[in-house]
């Protein structure tokens, strides 16, 4: 399994460890260009609590100080570990009885640490002890459209989209894959499947 290489985590004591810690958030997640935030933006307007991508508001800081990026992705170890310090702080900061929809969580960390064939941060490794999701919705892709962040073409959305599966489905948490659909057809897709 994917987490036995984890320091642990793939452990029968550190999955019970795991299974019995409960929160109310649910996890929205997918390769690159599936649609992750516009679910989230849509469960917002619903009046669901949610919170931001931290790959994205990295790279946003990062342009207001002047940085580009492909400078900021010409060192993805150094940017693969503030993306996940940011996630973490996120998860310490949100009420386990909230009902939260989270725009990737700390596993998606994980999900690039193997593309990229980084080697696991203590960081993550401590933080994958922590997590508590009461669900996960991994969206299908979309036709993937780049923008100033998004830079993947359609064969690395493809892995990245794997390895976010593999990690998902390695974890015990119930996993939802939700299909290409309209956009509000799919927030009620996510709903029915609470």
């Amino acid at each position: 399994m994917l987490l036995d290489n984890l320091h642990g985590v793939g452990t029968t004591a550190e999955r019970n460890n795991i299974v019995n810690r409960k929160t109310n958030w649910y996890v929205i997640t997918g390769g690159p260009g599936s649609g992750k935030t516009t679910m989230v933006n849509l469960l917002k307007a619903r009046g669901y609590k949610t919170t931001i991508e931290n790959a994205r508001h990295y790279f946003d800081m990062q342009r207001l100080n002047g940085t580009t990026v492909e400078e900021v992705r010409k060192h993805q170890e150094d940017f693969q570990l503030k993306v996940l310090e940011l996630q973490i702080e996120l998860e310490k900061s949100l009420p386990p009885d909230d009902v939260v929809f989270l725009d990737r969580a700390i596993p998606d960390a994980l999900a690039y640490y193997c593309y990229l064939n980084i080697v696991i941060d203590p960081k993550l490794s401590d933080a994958m002890h922590t997590i508590a999701y009461k669900k996960v919705f991994i969206l299908d892709c979309l036709p993937l459209v780049q923008d100033y962040a998004r830079t993947e073409d359609e064969v690395a959305q493809k892995k990245i989209h794997t390895a976010i599966i593999n990690v998902y489905e390695s974890l015990p948490f119930p996993v939802v894959h939700v299909p290409v659909l309209l956009p509000h057809e799919r927030v009620d897709f996510i709903l029915k499947n609470l």
